[in-house]
Parts: C-alpha cells; structure tokens; sequence
C-alpha cells in the first residue's frame, strides 16, 4: 500500500476494491480473504474491516460458509454521462489528438482475446450479456517510462480483422477505420482512481496511487458503440488540457470546451 496516503491501509483497500467492483472485475468470483491479506500485504483483521464497509455499501455480499461474492454494480453509460467531468468530443478534437498521442509513445500488449461480455461491458457497447467482445489491455510508454495501462473491448464483428500483431504497431483507432469504421463521438469521463496491484506494477508505483481514470465510450458515424475504454494514467506523466469559452451574457455560467488535448510527459 502506499505509505504516502493521508488514509488508513483498509481504507485504501476498499477504495481499490469498490472501484475494481464497479468496473465488473469480479464477474468470475470475489478473492478470499487470504488472497486479498497476500495482494495488499496486510493483516486479516485489515482485510476484514475493508470488506465489511463494502458490505454495508452493498457492494458485496458476505455468507458463512459460502465466502464472498460480488453483487451487480456496473455502473451504465447513461448514468456515466450525467456525471460531472463528462466530455463530449469529434474526430477532428481530442480523438484526432489521442490518435498523434498514440503514434508518439511505445505499446506493450499486455492481452488481447476474445471474452463474453460482461453485464456493464454489454450495456455500454449495447449488446447482449454473453455476446464476444475482443478485450484488449496495453501500457503505453514515453523515453521517462510507462504512462497508461489501457483496457479496450470492442464488438467482436468489429474487432476480427485485428490483433495483438496489430495493436502492438497502430493506435485502436487508426484500426478501427481500416477496418471500414467511420469514427464518429465519443463521450468521455475523467476521475481519479488508486492503483491496485497488477496496474501499479505496470507504472511503476506504489499500490494505492493515485491515478488518472478515464471512461471513453467511441461510436461510429452511424451512432453505435464500437469501443468501450478504460484508462488508467500516471498524473506525472500525463496531462488533460482544454481551453474553455463563456455561452451567452456577461451573467452566463455556461461554459463550453473550445479545444482539448491530451499530452504525455
């Protein structure tokens, strides 16, 4: 854990563990309580008090006997688009700049495969539970080290004309249009989020850091969902910058984004 946090070790925990829920990581079973005590490094009675506010969020369910299993949280992209932090982008903005973001920086393909998409995963890309889905997890590096740990999943009739081959040589993006996609929005919501274990690996930082989480949900120009993003950024090393412009009179408080970029330092 990261000794650095104003928080205590099984606050951090839960923190890790709530965000890891709600990204639907736990579809295949919930870690006991040894193999969350061996992941965090910590004492039992730790792992226990995170587990318990989990519980009483109703984030889990906990049976004598039966251990512990996740409930359904995936959060749906509807309810991600009315958040704040929300940002609606075209082609010619910010997907253009991330695709000059990705020719400038190094990939390391950690995964591709094609899985059966999970319950959040199907309601963003508007699919059926089960249906496959390529999943695709990369870190993304500059010449100081590694900036993202980047986790993809695109419709599988979208996705069969690319692989780790290609994805490890050319931004997704650039793919998808090869592939006969015409790149039409996207929306997209910034957060903040820890580091668990296999990310802060990856990073190179300390479990429990925080990072940059982004939620990218890409259509085509036809308006169907085809790629669903999870970004995880080290905030050193990345930067999200937008030039904002005032609607209306001198009194409005409206306020719409004139430019965006992203930037990798």
């Amino acid at each position: 854990m990261s000794p650095a946090l104003p928080m205590t070790k099984y606050h951090q925990i839960y923190l890790v563990l709530r965000e890891q829920l709600h990204e639907g990581r736990f579809s295949d079973g919930f870690p006991g309580e040894l193999a969350l005590m061996q992941q965090f490094g910590v004492a039992r009675v730790t792992v226990r008090r995170a587990l318990e506010q989990l519980a009483s969020e109703g984030l889990i369910a906990r049976e004598p006997g039966r251990g512990t299993r996740a409930l359904d949280v995936g959060a749906s992209p509807a309810a991600a688009r009315g958040q704040a932090g929300q940002q609606r982008a075209q082609l010619t903005g910010l997907l253009e700049n991330l695709v000059s973001m990705g020719l400038k920086t190094s990939v390391n393909v950690l995964e591709v495969e094609l899985v059966t998409a999970s319950a959040s995963v199907a309601s963003a890309l508007q699919l059926k539970p089960g249906n496959p889905v390529q999943k695709a997890i990369r870190v993304r590096s500059t010449r100081e080290g590694p900036v993202s740990h980047i986790t993809t999943y695109v419709p599988a009739d979208i996705a069969r004309k690319f692989g780790r081959r290609e994805l490890a040589r050319k931004p997704i993006l650039v793919l998808l249009e090869e592939s006969g996609v015409k790149v039409g929005r996207a929306h997209q919501t910034i957060s903040a989020r820890l580091a668990d274990v296999m990310v802060a690996r990856h990073l190179d930082v300390a479990v429990g850091s925080a990072l940059l989480a982004v939620r990218r949900l890409v259509y085509d120009d036809q308006d169907r969902p085809i790629q669903w993003l999870h970004g995880l950024y080290r905030p050193d090393r990345y930067e999200y910058e937008m030039q904002l412009s005032r609607v209306g009179s001198i009194d409005a408080k409206v306020w719409v984004s004139k430019e965006l970029s992203a930037k990798f330092h």
